[in-house]
């Protein structure tokens, strides 16, 4: 199991690169290791790009990008994501969705808390409306995003 925090949680005078190997500290040296960071910059390649620059220096979604890399080399059978679009720009918060979308149809199992419920509704097997920390619906994102009292009280539509 991997976290990914809400806010961000980079080591800031750390580069990139960095960053990703300090979250596969487990797992030091090996060639599977090297192959995950590659996969890892062709999941994120602005990270590729910016390998060298320290994590300070990315835009808020690159360093949202960075976390989830970094969660992903620790190869988790869930990844658990607290709110990946927060505070992000429209066109960086449609790429995180994106990516999360990808992971999904690749086989990586996620459980997501979004405030964009529309959104996240669209790319979600099952999803769970709470109110006040008490679980309101459950459901297929299809069903409950079709769910004309859900849409009507929760997601204004």
């Amino acid at each position: 199991m991997a976290y990914v925090p809400q806010g961000r949680n980079i080591f800031p005078l750390m580069s990139v690169e960095q960053n990703l190997r300090l979250g596969a500290y487990i797992r030091p040296g090996s060639a599977a290791l090297e192959a995950d960071i590659a996969r890892v910059y062709e999941t994120f390649p602005v990270l590729h790009e910016r390998r060298a620059a320290r994590a300070s220096d990315l835009s808020g979604g690159q360093q949202q990008m960075l976390e989830m890399g970094r969660a992903l080399l620790l190869n988790p059978r869930l990844l658990l994501l607290d709110e990946p679009t927060l505070g992000l720009a429209p066109i960086v918060f449609k790429q995180i969705f994106r990516i999360i979308e990808e992971l999904r149809q690749a086989g990586q199992t996620i459980l997501m808390v979004e405030q964009n419920a529309a959104q996240a509704l669209e790319i979600s097997d099952y999803a769970y409306v709470l109110e006040l920390g008490e679980n309101k619906f459950a459901g297929t994102g299809a069903a409950i995003r079709n769910d004309e009292r859900i849409r009507r009280l929760y997601l204004g539509r």
